[in-house]
């Protein structure tokens, strides 16, 4: 059958997380608590950057945009996972779950080049402190933030467009909890073997591309680290590093599993995307800010508790 215009599907029905009936409620509850640290704990972190002005720096801009990012990547998956298994409700409109498929990679990509700009950041400001207030201004780094979405944007434009020009003439029912890229593709009526090799070309030269730069630079950062004679001013730069590669890793290592292999049925793959796109959004606020003293204290700023001044 040729791709075109013969769309006959209406609209999916999502399957779901696989789990017994009698867990359903639990499985929302679990769910609901999650969703809600999520949107709270990011948006904390983005009031907390805004109205403390000690925090008015790159660094922590870039974590308002990663904290937002974490955010919609969440509200974007996780209330239509709540109905599911509260109410049954699993149908999804044919437009619904393109414009799904198109925020999950538009939002996903765009926190893959923030998380390298991040990395860059810091690089700059370990290794060149001398020339980093004059290379990262206001406006560059605007700019460099607003690179990240437009990336994102591209990237998300050509895979959703690619991926719905195929043709879906039924089954309806997607074995997996959103409209993702390799649960689509199971569902089409027609050769995707194409398909199968644009997203493994273009996610995994993106995510490897990003993922080198960021090795790299933290590669420079480490070497930069064991030549400060100060203990402490060691251990807070690997502190602070060490927060960004943990969010790295933890959201580095599930996509790979997930999108360098988009024609897998394995059921472990469900319990992975879970983590990337539940787990991941709660972890980074508290990863950033049990491992970060400036954001420490400012939360206690933030909350009016007088900060303690180590004697």
């Amino acid at each position: 059958m040729q791709s075109g215009n013969q769309t006959s599907v209406l609209h999916f029905i999502l399957v779901g997380l696989h789990h017994p009936p009698h867990l359903g409620v639990p499985l929302f509850l679990a769910f609901l608590v999650i969703y809600i640290l999520t949107v709270s704990g990011n948006g904390l972190i983005i009031l907390t950057v805004l109205v403390d002005v000690r925090l008015h720096r790159p660094m922590y801009w870039f974590l308002c945009h990663l904290s937002f990012l974490d955010m919609t990547i969440s509200s974007a998956i996780v209330p239509k996972m709540l109905a599911g298994f509260l109410l049954d409700s699993r149908a999804i409109s044919f437009g619904g779950c393109v414009i799904q498929l198109f925020s999950f990679h538009f939002l996903g990509c765009t926190e893959c080049f923030l998380y390298t700009l991040m990395a860059y950041d810091r690089f700059l400001a370990i290794c060149k402190p001398l020339h980093y207030a004059t290379i990262m201004t206001r406006n560059v780094c605007n700019y460099l933030a607003f690179g990240t979405w437009l990336g994102g944007t591209i990237h998300s434009l050509f895979q959703t467009s690619f991926i719905f020009r195929l043709p879906f003439c039924g089954p309806n029912r997607v074995d997996y909890f959103f409209c993702d890229i390799p649960a689509m593709l199971r569902l089409a009526c027609a050769d995707t073997t194409i398909n199968e090799l644009v997203t493994f070309v273009d996610i995994g030269f993106l995510a490897l591309t990003c993922f080198m730069l960021i090795l790299t630079s933290y590669g420079y950062i480490v070497a930069a680290i064991l030549r400060i004679r100060s203990a402490d001013g060691r251990r807070n730069a690997f502190s602070t590093c060490a927060a960004h590669l943990t969010v790295v890793i933890v959201y580095y290592v599930p996509c790979t599993f997930i999108y360098l292999r988009p024609g897998s049925q394995e059921p472990l793959d469900g319990v992975v995307a879970v983590f990337y796109t539940v787990i991941t959004p709660l972890l980074n606020p508290i990863i950033y800010t049990l491992r970060n003293k400036e954001m420490k204290a400012a939360l206690r700023r933030l909350g009016g508790l007088k900060e303690i001044q180590p004697h």
